[in-house]
């Protein structure tokens, strides 16, 4: 698994200020993200998708950030849906990219990020109509993700900080994957990233 991360960002950001740790993460992301994710949008148009859904809703700073950077697992994974074991194989993306922030982010960020995909098989198994509403690619990731949550895994879910954050964050993360749709770009988010750097 560990070499299959790329750990370049880490580096640049370990030695970088505070404000060229933004302009080192989105340019990364600008290079990376140009994959596509799913059916219909790339990484980084889902992640642009996922933020401006959370600040429409007036989340924090926090959740914001969290909306931008959910999928970050991914892109430091180079997973993506031209790669045959994409959405066969789980590499614990959510795990990979909570870790790899939490020297720069706090909890409130880093925790619903972690608690994703999680969020996704416990919204399953307490919602039966959730599971209708997700898109293809994310119907076949749960099934190598876990499947549906025992009701001993939902009650200690329920006990984690920031777990309600990872549930809204989960239905941004489902709704963020329109083909063609206008957003703002990674810039517009320096001020609220910037806010919720270590």
């Amino acid at each position: 698994m560990q070499n299959l991360i790329d750990y370049t960002l880490k580096h640049e950001l370990n030695t970088a200020t505070r404000q060229q740790k933004i302009h080192i993460l989105f340019n990364y992301m600008e290079k990376r993200g140009q994959s596509f994710y799913d059916e219909v949008v790339t990484q980084l148009e889902h992640a642009l998708q996922c933020a401006a859904l959370a600040r429409r809703n007036s989340a924090s700073p926090e959740q914001i950030t969290s909306a931008l950077l959910h999928d970050i697992g991914h892109f430091i994974l180079d997973e993506h849906n031209a790669d045959i074991d994409f959405l066969e194989t789980d590499l614990n993306h959510e795990e990979i990219g909570a870790e790899y922030l939490e020297p720069f982010f706090p909890n409130a960020v880093t925790t619903p990020i972690r608690l994703h995909v999680p969020a996704k098989r416990y919204l399953c198994s307490v919602d039966t109509t959730y599971y209708d509403g997700l898109s293809d690619a994310s119907k076949r990731s749960l099934k190598v993700q876990g499947g549906l949550m025992s009701d001993e895994e939902q009650l200690d879910f329920e006990k984690i900080p920031h777990y309600q954050d990872a549930l809204t964050l989960r239905k941004w993360d489902d709704q963020a994957k329109v083909r063609d749709l206008e957003t703002d770009g990674l810039e517009t988010y320096r001020e609220i990233v910037l806010q919720c750097l270590r």
